[in-house]
């Protein structure tokens, strides 16, 4: 029986470029529209699952274009691979738009975010003292800073992929027959 070689590496780079675009679309939709700012809980919360929503769709359709070019056959790693290709290209994507919209476009958004958490916490528990609060801010400002945030938003990000190309892929695998 004859093999057909897929390129899977045009479905990752395309699918990740569409999710990756996606992704910074809803940042800025947030930012634009005055949300990144708000402390709004709801619209946070609509903005995680939209994105997820997002990561979703576009790994579930590479995995099944991947599945349909390559005779409608697919194993599990073959899903994993086109999954998390997908998921990598999209975090590069989504980190480099991050370092330039908190370097370039916002400079001070990370002051801007550690203020809306500081009257969150003041909030949630006006008994804090100022040492607690300045205690808490501090460590908010070292988990924001590149160097720490990039590389767990990628790894985040690699790891949801792995997620859904395993279900995708146990849910949409399709074996050749050997005989």
């Amino acid at each position: 029986m004859e093999t057909n070689v897929v390129n899977s590496k045009n479905i990752m780079l395309k699918n990740g470029l569409y999710l990756g675009l996606a992704m910074v679309l809803v940042n800025v939709i947030m930012y634009v529209s005055g949300m990144t700012y708000s402390g709004n809980t709801l619209m946070g919360i609509i903005s995680t699952i939209l994105k997820f929503a997002l990561m979703i769709f576009f790994i579930v359709l590479g995995i099944k274009q991947f599945r349909t070019e390559n005779s409608d056959f697919l194993r599990l790693s073959q899903a994993l691979k086109v999954g998390i290709g997908i998921a990598l290209v999209m975090a590069i994507i989504e980190a480099v738009y991050s370092l330039l919209f908190t370097t370039v476009i916002e400079p001070d958004f990370n002051n801007k975010i550690l203020d809306v958490q500081r009257a969150a916490m003041i909030e949630a528990n006006p008994n804090l003292t100022q040492q607690q609060l300045d205690g808490a801010i501090e460590i908010s400002r070292k988990f924001m800073s590149p160097v720490f945030a990039l590389p767990i938003s990628i790894v985040w990000n690699l790891f949801l992929g792995l997620i859904i190309s395993l279900i995708a892929g146990a849910v949409m695998q399709k074996k050749e027959q050997t005989y």
